[in-house]
């Protein structure tokens, strides 16, 4: 495997079943450490986690079927997201994001709406701050919001759909003009879920995936 596999606090032998190496190999995929393209070979995990072949042919199975993972014939490898997908990243976007942003006017409190805010200021120094930072800062945004609903499907779910946003194998920038308009967008957000208005907050959510959207279709035209 092109990177070494490191879990937390690595248990040994038949104790770390399929569901284990799965959410291990899955974090590392979703979180973008092992990247698009890298191989993952089936002997570097059984000898990194000490688990036999069976849970980890398991595990990299179900990861197949999540679009994570493709079979080679000297391997497995880490998939990157066709451009072509983007409509459909974009409605599964908009179909979780916004409504978890709805849950989250309804259960807010005031800490996390403290650090929502602390977030828009993070990323409205844009000419102090590099675009990773700013990426850094936009995702921990939207992760925070979904996270406030407090329903563990809906972050399985936007982990999913972010995984396939960032790692769309099509750079998309952002000019001044676009980012600063979608960092007004964050605020006009957490002004809804400060309010507690869910009909607002679902609604403010749904414009902001959707101006991002236009953005990234354009970097698509002729594609």
């Amino acid at each position: 495997m092109d990177q070494p596999l490191r879990g937390g606090n690595k248990r040994t032998g038949t104790a770390l079943l399929a569901q284990d190496v799965h959410r291990l190999l899955r974090t590392k995929i979703i979180s973008l450490e092992f990247k698009p393209g890298s191989r993952v070979v089936e002997e570097d995990i059984c000898r990194d986690t000490g688990v036999g072949r069976t849970p980890v042919r398991e595990a990299l199975l179900r990861l197949e079927g999540e679009g994570l993972v493709s079979r080679q014939r000297r391997g497995w490898i880490i998939e990157a997201t066709d451009p072509a997908n983007a409509r459909f990243i974009f409605e599964a976007r908009i179909s979780v994001e916004a409504y978890a942003t709805r849950v989250a006017a309804e259960r807010g409190n005031r800490e996390t709406i403290a650090r929502l805010r602390e977030l828009v200021r993070g990323m409205d120094e844009l000419d102090t701050i590099g675009r990773a930072e700013l990426n850094r800062l936009d995702r921990t945004f939207h992760e925070t919001i979904v996270a406030m609903s407090g329903n563990p499907l809906f972050v399985e779910m936007h982990q999913r759909t972010q995984f396939h946003y960032w790692n769309l194998r099509l750079p998309v920038f952002f000019n001044k003009e676009q980012t600063l308009r979608a960092n007004s967008q964050h605020g006009e957000i957490v002004d809804a879920i400060e309010a507690g208005d869910g009909d607002t907050a679902e609604r403010r959510a749904r414009e902001h995936i959707e101006t991002t959207y236009a953005i990234v279709r354009q970097a698509l035209d002729g594609f």
